[in-house]
C-alpha cells in the first residue's frame, strides 16, 4: 500500500509540474533562472523474501528542448528545456496506484476477517 501510495504521490508531482519550464543546461545566463523540473519515477522491486520495495529515481533525460521564444530564458534559438513529462504514462501509472492500493486493501479486509473468525471459533 505504501508503493501504491508513493506512485501516486510522484505521479502527481510530475503532473502539476509538467509545464514548469527552465532554461537549457548551455544557454548563456542559465544560472540566472531556475532549473526545469526534473521528472520522478518509482522503481519498484521485489524482495527475495517476496515483500515490495521502491526507490524513486530521476527520469532521463529529464528535459526536451521547447521552443518558446518569449521565455526571458530561451536561448537565442527560442529554445527552452520542458520537463521530459509524459502524461499518458502518467495517467497509467495513477490507475496502476489505484489498483495496486485497492487489491492491497481487499487482502488486509479478508486477513482481518479470518482473523476475526479465527478468534470468536
Amino acid at each position: 500500500m505504501n508503493v501504491a501510495a508513493l506512485r501516486l504521490s510522484v505521479s502527481a508531482s510530475n503532473v502539476a509540474n509538467a509545464m514548469t519550464d527552465g532554461p537549457l543546461p548551455s544557454s548563456p545566463g542559465a544560472a540566472n533562472f531556475p532549473i526545469a523540473y526534473v521528472p520522478l519515477r518509482v522503481n519498484q522491486n521485489v524482495q527475495p523474501d517476496g515483500e515490495t520495495s521502491a526507490t524513486v529515481g530521476q527520469v532521463s533525460p529529464s528535459y526536451v528542448k521547447t521552443f518558446d521564444p518569449s521565455a526571458s530564458y530561451a536561448d537565442r534559438n527560442g529554445m527552452v528545456a520542458s520537463p521530459n513529462v509524459d502524461l499518458t504514462n502518467e495517467l497509467i501509472q495513477q490507475v496502476i496506484a489505484r489498483y495496486t492500493f485497492a487489491a492491497n486493501a481487499e487482502v488486509v479486509r479478508a486477513d482481518a476477517q479470518m482473523t476475526l473468525f479465527n478468534v470468536i471459533t
